[in-house]
């Protein structure tokens, strides 16, 4: 399919309707993405680039709520860019770019934190468990506006509203739900105070989306923050611990290859992946180990995780080896990202009242 850039309304098809934007972002909090943000939403970036004008950003202004060393920032940040462009996205079909690259993500939280309640900001649950944890001496101001940025980079790549106005999409779960409730009411209210200016984002679940837990506690999330280092598989890791992990993942009594979430979540988890990653259904996984046990399973596993993440590591090793070419291509969608973006800025400036530069 021919995609043509425009930056107004989104991308069309030659001849055809716009087609719904989509905006979606990813933390450079870790020096690789995991299996399950592959399976949860990194792939599906990977699809939603043929049905949607797509906007995908590596938010590394959203990485320094906390404390950080700017040089494992400014690293992890490529390495995350890289992770996208060696998974499949491809810069000519999506606009793949760094979040600090394009200013107005930051001009465009201040004029929506302007409009947002503090208390409004304070019930954001997020914002209250960290803080809980983190005491008021340990969070960040940053940490408080978090969700008033996400607003804006959602915002910021908002199609012009009309009645033949595409859709603007935003992949969340259900952690992030509140956040974009809030997206919506802050599009809501500017749009009452200055006029219609935003299109209202809707959540949207990409289908084949796969929820992946813990590999060592099956019942929790598979999580950066919260899981054991065996409980994780990275997408850049080496082939040997890769392996590894999945042979001693957690399964259950007994050794029928069998989907229970109650009684056995361990292998439910596994056949969640290998339904996932090989396109099989788990009825037909279930059918084809049965009787054999978990161990030609989980060594069957190993290997199609292996064959779905050795080639990405390898094209994102080979991009990272070529730090000019990298550049040029986040350079690259910076210029289409900033090309939608300033012109959103330029309403938004003009609507609020500010005083225009002249030329």
């Amino acid at each position: 399919m021919s995609v043509a850039s425009n930056p107004a309304g989104g991308s069309s098809s030659e001849g055809g309707p716009a087609l719904p934007r989509v905006f979606s972002g990813i933390q450079p909090t870790a020096d690789s993405f995991h299996l399950g943000n592959y399976l949860g939403a990194l792939r599906q970036w990977v699809a939603m680039q043929d049905t949607h004008d797509a906007f995908y950003c590596v938010v590394d202004l959203h990485a320094i709520t906390i404390e950080h060393d700017p040089a494992v920032l400014r690293r992890r940040t490529k390495v995350a860019a890289a992770q996208l462009l060696a998974m499949g996205v491809d810069p000519d079909r999506a606009t793949v770019f760094v979040q600090s690259h394009v200013p107005e993500h930051a001009e465009l939280a201040w004029v929506l934190g302007c409009l947002t309640g503090f208390g409004e900001a304070g019930r954001m649950t997020q914002f209250k468990d960290k803080s809980s944890k983190q005491g008021s001496a340990g969070t960040s101001v940053g940490l408080f506006t978090y969700p008033v940025l996400q607003a804006a980079d959602i915002l910021l790549y908002s199609p012009e509203p009309g009645p033949d106005a595409p859709d603007l999409r935003v992949p969340v779960g259900e952690d992030q739900r509140q956040h974009l409730e809030l997206t919506r009411t802050l599009a809501g209210r500017f749009n009452h105070r200055f006029g219609e200016t935003f299109v209202a984002p809707e959540a949207f679940i990409p289908k084949d989306a796969a929820k992946i837990t813990d590999l060592q506690e099956p019942t929790a999330k598979m999580s950066k923050s919260a899981s054991s280092p065996q409980g994780i598989v990275d997408v850049l890791e080496d082939p040997g611990p890769m392996r590894k992990k999945i042979m001693r993942a957690v399964t259950d009594t007994g050794s029928e290859v069998v989907y229970d979430e109650e009684k056995k979540a361990g292998v439910t988890n596994l056949l969640r992946i290998y339904s996932a990653l090989e396109g099989t259904s788990v009825a037909d996984l279930e059918a084809r180990y049965a009787g054999s046990g978990y161990g030609q399973f989980k060594k069957d596993l190993a290997q199609v995780v292996l064959d779905t993440f050795t080639p990405i590591r390898e094209r994102t090793l080979r991009l990272l080896d070529d730090e000019e070419r990298l550049e040029r291509l986040l350079a690259h969608g910076a210029g289409r990202a900033s090309a939608v973006a300033e012109r959103t800025m330029e309403i938004v400036r003009d609507r609020v009242g500010f005083v225009g530069r002249g030329r």
